[in-house]
């Protein structure tokens, strides 16, 4: 009895043991990896993190294939050792690994980063959150198919955060109980493409996404494109984007293909490209800021006005003779009388048409003359100072900045092809944008729906549109994001 009752207290003590030398191990390996100093080298940085985290199956970091050539240029016989090669090659982003592609040969210039079909969890993303904010040329990360949970993905985005460069991010094929892909959007974000493709994302997560572009409040000003196809908005969802295309004035594209839009969507979203009224609440925002403007000015003129009276007389060049101090007056300005009087004399012998624009001349070169340093003031414009009265109502003049639109299969009819229609034959008839660098839509797709190719209206809206092109300068280490529209 004894010796059973001995054996009970020595297996609690070595359960007790194991626990705290597991857990001292789990110390030791976060001191580890917080004491390591990345090198900026992928291929040793991330190894040694992992093996400190105590990750015992570690992911390989490999280039990139490049694409293969045409199956016509290949040759017609080949070993098999080189086939299996290939093939091998061809789904090695199947595999955990991390594959990189690089500026040029230097191991130090990982400029994009993909990671295909193994789970990303805590420790890995404690690893991955020193490693990629030491790559300094990274500019991209593609995602696909990693577990990530709404848990994780703001931790995501606080280590994205950290890399300077970084401004294209896919995360595609990872849907989420609850809706969080607009963590990625907040008003702090310097991404310019975000592609979530096929992440199940439905009208709760559409909500969220509209109110991340632009609110009363703030507004996204670093994303150009955005790609949200292959998911579950219907019209209810596009509805809330096109809330958020109203004040937002940095998106470029936008994709909606393979959802579940309808005409209600699509007339939601022409709306807001055509001039549109304000709701009360916009109304009372764009009188804060007329407030604020005005407020503004008043307190900058007594300012420069003080700043006039400190300068010194020698700054003040376009003060008159007979406001200068009596002890000024003196043999100075009778000098100057001569060179005057012959100036005079050569300006009155040209013609009315230069002697107009000598003088428009002479203003530009004072005080008028506007510094090449100071910003354009209509970038800085608020999209609510651009509204206008108009017969009783506040118009603002619609969203022209967005170029790109694709609405491929989806449930449209030739009504809401009307509403687009609309709108295009109204940007049509103002020759110039209002705003700089607002042009309206470039490239509208709604193929594949429920409109007939042989329409009138559709033949229309194809002659309004210019001819097909990419309103988006192509970037390295952008992974299929010259399919915005597929």
């Amino acid at each position: 009895m004894r010796r059973r009752g001995e054996r009970v207290p020595r297996e609690k003590a070595a359960a007790v043991a194991a626990e705290e030398e597991m857990k001292s191990t789990e110390r030791k390996a976060e001191q580890g990896t917080e004491e390591y100093q990345c090198t900026g080298l992928l291929e040793q940085d991330f190894p040694e993190l992992c093996a400190r985290a105590g990750i015992a199956s570690v992911p390989k970091v490999t280039l990139r294939p490049s694409p293969s050539f045409p199956a016509d240029e290949e040759p017609a016989e080949l070993p098999l050792a080189e086939v299996l090669a290939r093939i091998q090659r061809k789904y090695s982003c199947f595999q955990p690994c991390i594959q990189v592609e690089r500026e040029h040969e230097d191991p130090r210039s990982v400029r994009a980063i993909f990671l295909r079909g193994w789970k990303i969890e805590g420790d890995m993303l404690g690893v991955l959150s020193q490693c990629l904010p030491a790559l300094a040329g990274l500019q991209a990360v593609h995602l696909w198919k990693v577990g990530l949970t709404e848990r994780l993905l703001p931790a995501l985005a606080a280590v994205l955060a950290h890399c300077p460069r970084l401004r294209t991010l896919s995360l595609e094929g990872n849907p989420l109980p609850e809706p969080a892909f607009h963590t990625l959007m907040g008003s702090d974000s310097m991404l310019a493409h975000l592609s979530l493709r096929n992440n199940s994302i439905g009208d709760a997560a559409a909500r969220l996404i509209g109110q991340s572009l632009s609110t009363l409040s703030s507004s996204n000003r670093s994303l150009v494109s955005l790609v949200l196809s292959f998911n579950r908005i219907s019209d209810l969802g596009a509805g809330y984007i096109a809330k958020g295309l109203r004040l937002n004035r940095s998106l470029l594209s936008l994709s909606l293909a393979n959802n579940d839009i309808g005409d209600a969507g699509a007339t939601r979203l022409a709306e807001v490209l055509g001039p549109f009224a304000l709701t009360h609440g916009e109304v009372v925002e764009r009188r804060r800021l007329l407030l604020v403007e005005a407020l503004g000015r008043f307190r900058m003129t007594p300012k420069e006005t003080e700043e006039q009276r400190e300068r010194p007389s020698s700054l003040r060049g376009s003060m008159a003779p007979d406001k200068l101090p009596p002890a000024k007056h003196g043999k100075t300005p009778t000098k100057k009388k001569e060179p005057l009087r012959r100036e005079e004399a050569r300006q009155s012998k040209k013609p009315p048409e230069l002697r107009a624009a000598h003088s428009r001349d002479a203003k530009l070169s004072g005080q008028e003359k506007p510094s090449p340093e100071v910003p354009d003031p209509a970038k800085q414009l608020h999209p609510l100072l651009e509204a206008r009265q108009h017969q009783g109502s506040i118009i603002l003049p619609g969203n022209r900045a967005l170029l790109n639109l694709n609405l491929t299969h989806n449930h449209i009819t030739e009504r809401g092809l009307g509403a687009f229609l609309a709108v295009l034959e109204g940007q049509q008839r103002e020759k110039k944008p209002k705003m700089p660098g607002q042009q309206g839509l470039l490239c509208l797709s709604l193929e594949k729906n429920r409109i007939p190719p042989t329409s009138p209206a559709f033949v229309r809206l194809q002659e309004l549109l210019p001819p097909p092109q990419d309103p988006l300068p192509k970037t390295q280490g952008q992974e299929g994001e010259q399919e915005l529209g597929t």
